[in-house]
């Protein structure tokens, strides 16, 4: 089946099919209707590619991710991906697994399918791969990255804060031995949870321990050995503060092995709130950050700064995304002292 066929059955021309199928303005609702109705008839599916090639646009939406098998991320492409298809966008995805090169090979293949838009959902991407996406005109949207511009459009998370609610939370129960697992230092986001961590704990006059903040991976075994190395010391903490959930699963794994409970000997919090999180053993107490408004923003910036084709992209903005504090059951008032 192809176009002629659909436009011999509509009585028109297969041009007034394509101008239908790419949603011009210049084809009449009763011949759209009509068209539409052939194509159904027909169950002609339109060759997406030659669509792109006709009218400059592919209806479709890039998302680069960094760990497609951190939870987190699964969870905002199903929300990112829900909320672009509502706007008439299919969505192309693409894993970085950290690895430059990757990055560079998921950059190609964006502007060689050429998206409408691109959002990277990663905490790194040179400058160079920036400026192919600019001389390409595709839109971008980046989180915990770079600075608005013609074409460009940020989103950062309230990390800080986030910090701040759980450190609060701990310090209101008693706690004064609070131990930190943080995510790969290489990455702006771990490195911004890390710096609030320090600057909590200054701010509440707390130990400055160095044994009591470790270095994790964002993955549960990194969490399951910098708590283990924690634990080692030589005056454990009272609670583990965890840049992420996944980091403070494994925590929990070290802690129970290590014939501990929690929270009656140990706190823990973890940052993300993944799925998983609300059905560890006790629940996780988290910080929330809200994967629905990240997608919808990233969306919705990506559509409003894209322009007509050949027209110069539109001034990009920055956005804010709040966290929030969950309280569930892995944290509990500072335990007595051990004799």
């Amino acid at each position: 089946m192809n176009i002629k066929a659909v436009a011999k059955r509509a009585n028109v021309s297969t041009a007034t099919v394509s101008r239908t199928i790419n949603g011009s303005d210049k084809v009449s609702p009763e011949t759209a209707a009509r068209v539409h109705q052939a194509i159904g008839d027909l169950n002609f599916i339109p060759n997406t590619n030659a669509r792109a090639l006709g009218s400059g646009r592919s209806n479709l939406l890039g998302l680069i991710i960094s760990d497609i098998t951190n939870p987190f991320f699964p969870e905002l492409v199903k929300a990112f991906e829900d909320i672009a298809i509502g706007e008439g966008h299919e969505v192309l995805i693409a894993n970085t697994n950290y690895d430059p090169h990757r990055t560079m090979h998921c950059v190609t293949r964006m502007i060689q399918r050429k998206v409408d838009g691109v959002a990277i959902m990663t905490s790194e991407m040179d400058e160079h791969l920036i400026d192919f996406f600019r001389r390409s005109q595709i839109p971008v949207v980046f989180l915990d990255l770079g600075t608005p511009r013609p074409g460009i459009s940020c989103i950062h998370i309230d990390y800080s804060a986030g910090v701040e609610m759980a450190m609060s939370h701990l310090v209101g129960l008693g706690h004064k031995r609070i131990a930190f697992i943080s995510g790969p230092m290489s990455l702006a986001s771990a490195h911004t949870r890390y710096r609030a961590f320090m600057e909590s704990s200054a701010r509440d006059h707390l130990n400055a321990d160095p044994d009591l903040v470790q270095e994790g991976n964002h993955r549960p075994d990194g969490g399951y050995e910098a708590m283990k190395r924690i634990l080692a010391s030589k005056n454990r903490p009272t609670a583990v503060l965890a840049s992420n959930d996944l980091t403070a699963i494994g925590a929990l794994g070290a802690i129970f092995e290590h014939g501990l409970r929690v929270p009656q000997d140990i706190s823990i919090i973890g940052f993300d709130d993944i799925q998983l999180s609300a059905y560890t053993t006790p629940p996780l107490t988290t910080v929330h950050v809200p994967h629905g408004e990240i997608a919808k923003v990233a969306v919705h910036a990506l559509l409003s700064t894209k322009q007509e084709t050949g027209k110069k992209l539109l001034q990009g903005e920055q956005h804010h995304i709040r966290a929030t504090f969950l309280q569930r059951h892995s944290t509990g008032p500072v335990p007595k002292r051990r004799s």
